[in-house]
């Protein structure tokens, strides 16, 4: 009973492509919930700062993850590494590569061989996104297709409501703090998480499907993928007060590091799917 449950539940999803289920995405929920606690104790403990520079120079890894992921989707790699690549595997390799690079960055610093260690990690993490984006683009190249248009198309996407959405904070409701480079960032991975989800089930040539539970369930409901937008703002708008509102309260690294996490959870996604809809995989 239990080993059918593991498959059923959690295996066979990742074997065989298939959408995320209730228990998995509250599986990985937790696991999340319960990483971010211990990676906040753990830097705490190396003595390394998690401010809002450290989250910036994180974000080049949160794009890493978004391109891997897509490396798996091409069928480059038929071996069973891909399955490395595949939640929630994916998420350990993306940790060893990512803390191995921090400390590496902050080894170099104590040695006096780089000024500051965040520019090597930040650098480190842009070029690994770089040269997998790169060999992506070759892939497509070569084997598929690589739409520049749909790529300007959900960046333009993305860019607009991000600004309408920030605009709105920003002016309307008076929410000043809305400036923060944080939470700019945080707004603007879900709305291309939102664009990208909207235009591969509306617009592009190809058949593409939410995989999320919550939202594979409203695109039934409403049948279009534009309604990620309504859901992605019932949650930034009060996510976003509600950071605001305990950002003096909280204890400040683990503050920025659960709203690392809420940008990591749309940014990485949104930019998974984009990526698949440029190459048409």
């Amino acid at each position: 009973m239990i080993s059918e449950f593991i498959y059923k539940y959690y295996i066979d999803p990742i074997r065989y492509g298939q959408a995320y289920n209730i228990v998995d995405t509250l599986t990985y929920a937790i696991i999340l919930i319960i990483s971010v606690y211990l990676i906040y104790r753990w830097l705490n403990r190396a003595g390394i700062a998690i401010d809002k520079a450290f989250v910036l120079a994180t974000i080049p890894y949160v794009v890493l993850g978004g391109v891997l992921r897509v490396v798996q989707d091409t069928g480059m790699i038929t071996s069973d590494l891909q399955y490395l690549l595949i939640t929630p595997l994916i998420y350990f390799l993306l940790f060893f590569f990512t803390a191995g690079a921090l400390f590496l960055s902050r080894f170099l610093e104590t040695q006096k061989i780089v000024k500051n260690f965040l520019h090597l990690y930040a650098g480190i993490g842009t070029a690994a996104a770089g040269t997998v984006t790169l060999i992506l683009f070759s892939y497509g190249f070569t084997h598929t297709h690589v739409a520049f248009d749909v790529l300007a198309t959900i960046l333009l996407m993305a860019a607009a409501t991000t600004a309408a959405v920030w605009g709105f904070m920003r002016y309307v409701l008076r929410w000043t703090y809305a400036s923060d480079a944080l939470f700019v960032t945080l707004i603007l991975g879900h709305m291309l998480d939102a664009s990208a989800t909207s235009y591969g089930i509306d617009l592009h040539p190809l058949v593409y499907v939410e995989q999320h539970v919550v939202g594979s369930n409203l695109i039934a409901l409403t049948g279009t993928g534009f309604v990620m937008f309504p859901l992605k703002l019932c949650v930034l708008f009060p996510a976003i007060y509600v950071l605001e509102l305990y950002r003096k309260e909280a204890e400040g690294s683990l503050w920025h590091l659960i709203l690392l996490a809420m940008i990591t959870v749309g940014l990485a996604p949104g930019i998974r799917d984009m990526m698949r809809m440029v190459l048409y995989v």
